[in-house]
């Protein structure tokens, strides 16, 4: 173990009487101690190996990964000097490779240096104070070779404060550096952040801090489980200072008798579910056996601990089954107990990955009712229920084959040959949506300025002269690209062509049909085309395009039930209908007097 990971708190000057908190006594001091940022490391190693040190570095990530300590370890990486003896050669310049405490290290790593200035951004925020900084850092270092301003929680200063610092940020004296720590990057910034090279701090993996405990651990003489170390650095969240402070207070809860400290009581001090019961009850709801489930919830609750933790905590196996049946490699984790890895390899061999997506679902789901229940057991206990029912439902797949398709299954009935219900049995009751009238949505826009065919009248004007509509399907487009929603719906709904062309339009109207519509058209056509139009009703028209779309509706709906399997599926479930067809397909529209085509936003279903 390096002696300068876990520095003797006696040479920080603390008394002898004084306990220094974990999460201080062991704050790393160099790069080599900092656990789960080696792509940081690595690229800080190459810039300082080839003499490329950045003027200004932002840091970022959540709470308790390490971003003041980043930047404390960088400050003396600037200033690292040592003086040569015993054979030993002096360094006198910056390196990342500090295995010996150097002139400056101490008061670097005690924040007492006076060429080190740390500043919290929180309760320093305006423009005077960045100011100040601005001001002396025109003067040269009073003892180390450059002068480091670390100002923590960066993204607290004022607008008028990043303003301020932009210039000496970006043109800063050589021998000034900055270092920014933040754990809200978007609210930096850009130009900040422009100005900055930037490392984001990732979380530390549960199986590496659980390993960094246990090295704890050892140095304290403290025994403790292995489980409770697990537990402990899941609840940590990837947080090294969090998982410190739950040591300290699992040290106090469970070592004042001097035996070791068990896993149990770490479940009783964070209120979190007995691992092994967890998947106990996830078995249990997952075979549908949801009187045992319920009672096994009832005892965890008895116990002590919270509803909404448990289902926390069978979501998260859950997910762990799932990335077992996904990625069976993810069992070699160390964060894992040898019960989560067999129990949890087992029922990854079984279920399947819509009943794994299905229940992370409900129970994400039902954690979220949980957190604005008055009753946070009961609102529970409706999850399990919910759960061990979805567990029993069949997949699709197994739908079809109890339906008699598929492999192994009954052959399709031939077209025509429905099974009809049994005499006498009445069909039970059936809350299906009305069906929804056919969305449209019109064709391409299909404006066209080729020349005028020669038939047209000799009055018509040249085809510069204004826009000319090809067909009537054109018209309806154009009166969308207009957003004349009114008139484009009437166009489909009223209007029954009888003739088009240039100029000239005959129609009759559908029953219902506003009589002003005629005069409207023509307005509004002389508008858009710069040229009159004659507009007139007329008799014998064709079905209005709404007539159309219904008429092409009602051909699916007659070819979807006479398809075998929905035709067995609806004798099946008696008093069953299909209320609409959708599908991913639409039809040509190549050209201009393309059909009109429907809204298929939607997934397929009948």
């Amino acid at each position: 173990m390096d002696d300068a990971m876990f520095p003797d708190p006696q040479a920080a000057g603390a008394p002898s009487a004084a306990y220094r908190v974990l999460a201080r006594k062991y704050r790393p001091s160099g790069f080599a101690d900092l656990i789960g940022q080696e792509p940081m490391v690595r690229t800080l190693e190459n810039a300082f190996a080839l003499n490329r040190i950045h003027q200004a570095y932002l840091l970022t990530g959540v709470r308790g990964v390490g971003k003041t300590t980043t930047a404390r370890i960088l400050a003396r990486a600037f200033n690292y000097e040592l003086p040569a003896q015993d054979g030993r050669p002096g360094v006198d310049r910056p390196t990342i490779h500090m295995d010996a405490l150097g002139a400056h290290c101490q008061a670097i790593i005690d924040s007492r240096h006076p060429d080190v200035l740390e500043m919290d951004a929180a309760s320093h925020t305006g423009i005077d104070d960045i100011r100040e900084i601005i001001e002396n850092a025109r003067y040269r270092p009073v003892m180390a070779r450059v002068k480091v301003y670390i100002i923590d929680e960066v993204h607290m200063l004022s607008k008028a404060a990043f303003n301020g610092l932009l210039k000496t940020l970006e043109e800063p004296p050589e021998h000034v550096k900055f270092i920014f720590a933040t754990t809200e990057i978007d609210k930096v910034p850009v130009t900040v952040r422009s100005r900055c090279q930037r490392f984001d701090l990732r979380r530390i993996d549960a199986g590496l801090l659980a390993a960094h405990l246990r090295k704890i651990c050892d140095l304290e003489s403290v025994t403790i489980e292995d489980e409770a170390l697990a537990m402990i650095a899941r609840a940590a969240e990837g947080s090294a200072r969090d998982a410190l402070s739950l040591l300290d207070q699992a040290i106090a809860h469970g070592a004042a008798g001097g035996g070791a400290i068990a896993a149990q009581d770490l479940r009783l001090m964070l209120g979190v579910a007995d691992k092994s019961r967890v998947i106990d009850l996830f078995e249990a709801a997952m075979k549908g056996e949801i009187a045992a489930a319920i009672a096994l919830l009832q005892d965890q609750y008895d116990g002590g601990a919270d509803p909404a933790q448990v289902l926390l905590e069978l979501a998260e196996f859950t997910h762990l089954v799932t990335r077992l049946k996904l990625a069976p490699d993810a069992a070699q984790s160390n964060a894992l107990t040898e019960e989560e890895r067999r129990r949890g390899g087992d029922a990854a061999g079984t279920l399947s990955i819509s009943v794994l997506t299905r229940a992370w679902q409900i129970l994400m789901k039902g954690v979220d009712e949980l957190r604005s229940s008055p009753r946070p057991l009961a609102s529970a206990d409706m999850v399990l229920v919910r759960l061990t029912h979805a567990a029993e439902m069949p997949s699709p797949e197994e739908a079809l084959r109890k339906l008699g398709f598929g492999q192994g299954g009954a052959p399709r009935p031939a077209p025509g040959s429905v099974p009809a219900a049994a005499p006498g049995e009445r069909p039970p009751v059936a809350f299906a949506p009305a069906p929804k009238p056919a969305a449209f949505s019109p064709a391409p826009s299909a404006l066209a300025t080729s020349a005028a065919p020669a038939q047209r009248r000799a009055a018509e004007p040249s085809p510069s002269a204004g826009v000319k509509i090809a067909d009537f399907r054109a018209l309806v487009a154009l009166a969308g690209e207009k957003r004349d929603i009114q008139l484009k719906i009437a166009l489909e709904t009223e209007v029954r062509l009888v003739r088009f062309e240039q100029g000239r339009i005959e129609f009759e109207l559908a029953p219902g049909g506003s009589t002003r519509l005629p005069q409207l058209l023509m307005q509004k056509l002389q508008d858009w085309t710069g040229t009159r139009w004659l507009v007139a009703l007329a008799a014998g028209g064709a079905p209005t395009l709404r007539e159309e779309a219904l008429a092409r509706e009602s051909e699916k709906r007659s070819g979807i039930e006479a398809d075998p399997l929905v035709a067995s599926i609806l004798a099946r479930f008696p008093g069953a209908e299909i209320v609409a067809v959708r599908g991913k397909e639409t039809e040509p529209a190549a050209t201009a007097g393309a059909e009109l085509a429907y809204d298929d936003e939607e997934p397929d279903d009948v």
